[in-house]
């Protein structure tokens, strides 16, 4: 298989495991919505992504599976922070009054990257996507070939948080109205608390 189509068999792969509903989708869109630092966010989204698809095809998967101490850590962590986020949205929901861009956005760029990171590395799904998954499936393109794929697989993340982030604002005029983001909160609490329940009971 040649570069060109390894680098494209990655993009369709990475974007096939990056755009399912999913807690850090919910949060980029959300902020997409608000217009609140979106690009810092699509950043850490797609760095972390690119860094964690590296490691993939670099083989540190098979170190990760081979200790099942980390990743028991790391669902327990990515479970207790997914539920919490979860009831704290859907409390918030429940005044579907107050829901304004200005008051319903993380409050400043520290918290926004910190939350950033909290989605992206406290979610052990993430590790198996692109660590394991994306890792394991990059060594059938050869010695060279895996690198092209990794390389398209980075490309998909980069493409997806972007269009994610930035074309929210399409959206944006039905949000003007504190019942849709009434609706787009528990929507987002639900998804964050099935979750972190899933990672429980998988346990």
């Amino acid at each position: 298989m040649s570069p060109v189509q390894s680098a494209a068999v990655g993009l369709l792969t990475g974007l096939g495991l990056i755009v399912a509903i999913g807690a850090q989708n919910a949060f980029v869109l959300r902020q997409g919505l608000l217009r609140q630092h979106v690009g810092v966010i699509v950043a850490i989204c797609a760095l972390s992504d690119a860094v964690l698809i590296l490691a993939g095809v670099a083989g540190v998967g098979a170190l990760i599976t081979s200790h099942p101490t980390v990743v028991t850590l790391a669902r327990w962590g990515g479970a207790i922070f997914l539920v919490q986020f979860g009831i704290r949205t859907a409390l918030a929901a429940r005044h579907p009054g107050s829901l304004t861009a200005e008051e319903r956005g993380v409050d400043g760029l520290r918290a926004a990257v910190m939350t950033t990171v909290a989605f992206t590395w406290l979610n052990p799904h993430v590790y198996l996507d692109t660590v394991v998954m994306l890792g394991s499936l990059s060594a059938t393109h050869g010695r060279d070939g895996r690198w092209w794929f990794g390389l398209g697989a980075m490309a998909g993340s980069l493409l997806w948080f972007t269009a994610l982030g930035y074309g929210a604002r399409w959206l944006r005029p039905l949000f003007a109205k504190p019942r849709a983001w009434q609706v787009l909160d528990l929507v987002i609490a639900v998804v964050m608390i099935a979750l972190g329940v899933s990672l429980v009971v998988g346990a």
